[in-house]
């Protein structure tokens, strides 16, 4: 919809900047400006000014600048037509209406609205009559209190027809409440009557909290246990989530959504103290509910029953996601109990059993393999062969090429682990393979000076399997490299696996070749992992290039320790120094750092 400027304008005059601000931000006057903790970051000194005279507000921590629509647009995350709806009621004026049809349409759904507002008022206090006492009862067994059922308007549907004779008293022509699905049609000449009919019922409510449809819950055996309003013109319920308009606050405080499969799972956690919960209404997660989580948070949790049906819908909503996948957007899942659901988990084990499930969190990728695990076997070369076209058909359908290379090489990763021997190495065997890369080095360092070739390999293989980056960050910071281009090569690989502990080779040289380091990556290549030092190529396997590096390493520390012996010794010789002598004393009790090739670290890594 389209606004026109004097409309904007209009509502910018009769709200002001910080009467609007101040609903979410704690505002204190200062000068002709108001100041307040930034909405948009966690901050202890306040950075977040609002200018009433000129219309806007700041925020310095962040660079956030806007007006009224902004804001409610950035801290609600509401489109631009919403917000301009929902400030301009708050304002006290119309929505314009151009076209005659568009009068018309809004004219009947301002009545399909009255009706809809009227049905769920009536259920409202049905539920508090005396004659209807089961349903209440019935709610208080499933542990809601009467606030919690206020909250949500939870109500009763009397049986025999007594909304529509209440409604038509008070004066609802047939034909609105019908097509409100009130009422069903009477077929083959008979009268209409009452869609929801000894029901306990949920309102569902648009974003603006206003009521367009209901649930309905039986309370003894029957079937369908809950049954839904059919889609209307205000109702469309793939496109809504149920218990938003009262989940935002909390979802926009916590920057967290929980996504449940059902109404009393929603209802449920709000009880037990998660009051950002919501659901999808009676279906499978939509495309379009979907796109309307990620607009509330990054990472929507979906907490689905611990149940077979409850994982079909996980795997669904992964499935859903997958091709959509962007940069810091995705899912995350909360896994429950076998055979419960969010509702039975408060109510058997208190809030802190869901605490506990929104602890260990797993991740979207997670899920995607163990689907892929489930459905695969490994146990013959054919079968391997299967399991990774597999693999590749699923990665496929994820669109953004970032997110696709990230997943196939954490995908690799798993298939190497999975698809390895299951044997591990002895520490004879890693004390030979020590050995043997000390032959290969004596023969092979001798042409280029040493301390220089082994910055060189010691780049190189983290550049090549930046997942090494958490064993030799701080190994490969403490050292200064003689070479002005490579230190600052160094310098710049850290930062960037340090941004991102994920990011994969592939990605990582192209940053680097953003920074003019093409050519350098190239001669190394070319002159160190394919004559000095197999185990630094991108090709070789995690383990050789965990041994190798590790094995440079200490043949540096050994280096350095040697050089140090001997400025030491001739200071000795010279001075006589008795400090001088400690030290020498110190250095001596030290271990070659190349005899610890067996450490517990990388024991354990295998063991």
């Amino acid at each position: 919809m389209n606004f026109s400027d004097e409309f904007l304008e209009e509502i910018k005059n009769r709200l002001s900047v910080s009467s609007v601000v101040s609903r979410r931000v704690k505002l204190q006057k200062r000068g002709r400006e108001f100041i307040g903790l930034s909405p948009f970051s966690n901050e202890k000194s306040p950075s977040f000014t609002v200018n009433d005279e000129k219309g806007f507000y700041h925020c310095f921590s962040t660079n956030e600048h806007g007006n009224i629509f902004t804001f409610l647009m950035k801290t609600q995350n509401l489109s631009f037509p919403e917000a301009v709806e929902r400030l301009a009621e708050e304002a006290g004026l119309e929505l314009p209406r151009s076209d005659p049809r568009d009068v018309e349409q809004a004219s009947r759904a301002t009545k399909l609205r009255e009706a809809v507002e009227a049905a769920c008022m009536f259920f409202q206090v049905a539920l508090q009559k005396t004659e209807n006492k089961k349903a209440l009862d019935y709610l208080h067994e499933r542990g809601l209190g009467n606030e919690i059922i206020q909250s949500y308007r939870l109500g009763y549907a009397p049986p025999r027809n007594a909304l529509k004779a209440d409604l038509i008293r008070r004066g609802f022509a047939e034909d609105i409440l019908i097509e409100s699905r009130l009422l069903s049609e009477g077929k083959d000449g008979r009268e209409s009557f009452d869609f929801f009919r000894d029901r306990v019922i949920f309102p569902i409510m648009d974003a603006r909290g206003r009521p367009v449809a209901f649930g309905g819950r039986i309370m003894g055996e029957g079937e369908p246990k809950y049954l839904n309003s059919p889609e209307t013109p205000l109702f469309h319920k793939g496109g809504l989530l149920y218990g938003l308009s009262l989940a935002r606050p909390s979802i926009n405080d916590k920057d967290q959504v929980i996504v449940c499969e059902g109404y009393m799972d929603v209802i449920a956690l709000a009880q037990a103290g998660f009051p950002n919960a919501v659901a999808p209404l009676g279906t499978a997660l939509t495309e379009t509910q979907l796109e309307l989580l990620w607009k509330l948070t990054a990472e929507p949790v979906m907490c689905f029953d611990g149940d077979k049906a409850g994982q079909r819908a996980a795997a669904r909503a992964a499935g859903l996601a997958l091709p959509r996948l962007l940069p810091g957007k995705s899912l995350q899942f909360a896994l429950l109990p076998s055979g419960q659901d969010p509702d039975d988990l408060v109510r058997r084990a208190g809030p802190e059993a869901m605490t506990k499930v929104l602890s260990t969190l797993e991740p979207l990728a997670e899920i995607v393999w163990r689907k892929l695990r489930a459905e695969n076997t490994i146990d013959t070369p054919e079968h391997r062969a299967g399991f990774k076209a597999a693999i590749d058909k699923e990665l496929n359908q994820i669109a953004d090429p970032l997110v696709r290379e990230q997943y196939r090489e954490m995908f690799n990763d798993r298939v190497w682990d999975l698809f390895r021997p299951g044997w591990r190495e002895s520490r004879q065997r890693k004390q030979a393979a020590a050995q043997l890369y000390a032959k290969k080095y004596e023969r092979n360092l001798q042409p280029l000076p040493v301390k220089s070739l082994r910055h060189q390999i010691l780049i190189l293989c983290l550049v090549n399997h930046p997942k090494l980056f958490d064993m030799a960050e701080e190994k490969l910071g403490a050292i200064k490299f003689d070479d002005e281009q490579l230190e600052h090569l160094r310098q710049y690989t850290l930062v960037l696996i340090g941004h991102d502990p994920e990011i994969s080779c592939t990605i990582l040289r192209e940053s680097l070749a953003q920074k003019k380091f093409s050519n350098l990556l190239s001669k190394l290549d070319s002159e160190i992992s394919q004559v000095h030092a197999f185990f630094a190529d991108s090709k070789a396997s995690p383990f050789d290039a965990i041994e190798g590096w590790e094995h440079t390493f200490r043949l540096l520390v050994d280096e350095e320790r040697e050089l140090d012996r001997q400025k030491l010794a001739k200071e000795l010789a010279e001075t006589g120094s008795e400090i001088a002598l400690s030290r020498m004393l110190a250095l001596h009790s030290e271990p070659r750092a190349i005899d610890d090739i067996g450490s517990d670290k990388f024991r354990n890594r295998d063991n």
